[in-house]
Formats: C-alpha cells, structure tokens, sequence
C-alpha cells in the first residue's frame, strides 16, 4: 500500500516585484518543509503577476532563465521534499508564453511540465474581462506525474471547469490532482469550492489547489487555498493571508472512496444529442 505524506500548498499575494515574491514563497515553503511536508505546492504564477488597464506582468523568461528554479530546485534537495511550481511564465518563439506547471522531485530534478491548455477569456459583470489568449499559447498535452505516493494529474486555475480533463486523468490512473491557480475574487467567492469539490468527489481523488490572494494591481484574487480528500471534504483552507496548509494524506482513501461509487468505471456509451432547432410561432 501507498505510505501516508504530508502535502502543504503555500499561499501567496505575488505583485511586480519578482525576487521579492520569489523570497516570500520560499520562506513559506521552508515553513512547510520544516513542519514536515513531503509535497509542498505553490500558486499559479506565484513569483509576478501584476495586472492594469494595459498590462499583464507575469516577469516571463526563457525556463532555463527563470530566477525561481534554482532556488526551489536546492529547496527540494536541502529538506528532500517534492515541490509544484504552480505555473511560471515560459517564453516561447511565438512571441506568446505558455503558463507552466513543473513539479521538482526530492532530488531536485525536474520530472514533470503541464502546459494550461484552457485559457481564461471570459466577460463577468460589471466589465470586469479577462483575455488570457492575447498573451498565453495555450498547451495540448494532459499530463500525470509519478510520484512516491502514486500519478498526479496537473492542471492549472481554469482548466477547473473542464470536468472531462480529470475524469480522464483519473481512468489513466491519476490519484491525485494540484490546480494551481489565481482566481479572481468574483468567480472565486461563487465557484472556488464548489468546483473543487466536484471534481475531487467525481473522481474519487485527492486535490491540492494553491491559489493566490489579495490585490495584484487592478486585479484581485480569492486565496482560500484547499486540500480536499476523495469524499470532498476539505481538509484545510488557507482563508485570505500569507501563510500554509499542511495535511496528512492517506493514499488507501482514493482506493475506499472509488470501491464505494466506482463511477469511473460506469461510463457507457449513448446516441445524440443531435443539434436543437428552435421553432419559431406568430
């Protein structure tokens, strides 16, 4: 059987200054490490995001050239823990950057990359918008990470609403999901537990969302970071501050919870539906 593991998720309120984000993440990070997490994971776009009326500053770098790797890469060396860099800004030769998820190993190696394949464009109330695609190159690729404990599928923020993402991460074997994010205030205070909890009781899994809070110029995001366990309980919220969640994970409750509503398994095939037409009266 799996062994029991502690996971953290860090949560943070990031703005344009990068080594001085970078410095608060990984002093909350060593907190967690230092408390005992085996598997701490940090917000999307945790080292900048600064956003205005025209700009949308994420501090985007070649990977190689990110100023975070080093750093957390001897963090998961120096206290053998595994960490999730929820997302950094990666350049690419599109002149877009792609929004990327990388998990590092206790030996600080890098094992994993997961690319946002759903981007954030959306028009909310109030003409609060957000067009993600004018900046982001959006990936193509579902991705499971081994771990210790067993697969980890990796999303990021809005990939949330695609149920079908982690209903077929799951039937692949995933145990575990991380959803690094940045919700904004409004959709978060309606939809940020719910959805988590969705997906974390569909599946059967675990959950480990990160999520930043507070003002990051003209936005604002909700915090209220989660671990949730396969029933949908949550198990920790990280509420609207700097700080960490840390939580004991058993692996074997993945295991009850599909044996008790095995509906991974149910799928069936149907017909249709075919398009609607609308019949049109007086």
């Amino acid at each position: 059987m799996p062994q029991t593991f502690r996971t953290a998720c860090v949560q943070n309120c990031a703005g344009p200054d990068m080594a001085a984000n970078i410095a608060e993440a990984e002093r909350l990070a060593i907190q967690a490490a230092t408390d005992g997490a085996d598997l701490i994971c940090l917000p999307e776009f945790f080292s900048c995001l600064d956003v205005g009326p025209e700009r949308f500053e994420v501090g985007a770098t070649d990977e190689e050239n990110h100023p975070a790797l080093p750093v957390f890469t001897r963090l998961a060396r120096d206290y053998h823990a595994w960490i999730l860099l929820g997302s950094l800004a990666v350049k690419t030769a599109s002149g877009k950057i792609r929004n990327r998820s990388i998990l590092i190993d206790s030996g600080g190696e890098i094992v994993s990359r997961y690319d946002k394949i759903h981007l954030f464009d959306v028009d909310l109330a109030g003409g609060e918008n957000y067009r993600e695609s004018l900046t982001v190159e959006a990936g193509e690729k579902a991705v499971l990470a081994p771990t210790p404990w067993g697969l980890m599928g990796l999303t990021v923020c809005y990939d949330l609403r695609f149920a079908h993402l982690y209903r077929t991460m799951a039937q692949a074997g995933a145990m575990f999901f991380t959803v690094p994010a940045a919700f904004t205030m409004t959709t978060g205070k309606a939809h940020w537990h719910p959805l988590l909890r969705a997906r974390a009781i569909e599946t059967g899994s675990f959950v480990f969302a990160p999520c930043q809070w507070g003002r990051h110029g003209k936005a604002e995001t909700y915090g209220h970071s989660l671990i949730i366990d396969p029933w949908g309980v949550v198990l920790a919220d990280g509420g609207e501050a700097d700080g960490i969640i840390l939580v004991e994970i058993d692996p074997d409750r993945v295991a009850t919870a599909r044996a008790m509503i095995p509906a991974l398994l149910h799928d069936r095939p149907y017909a249709g539906p075919e398009p609607a037409t609308i019949e049109r009266t007086g």
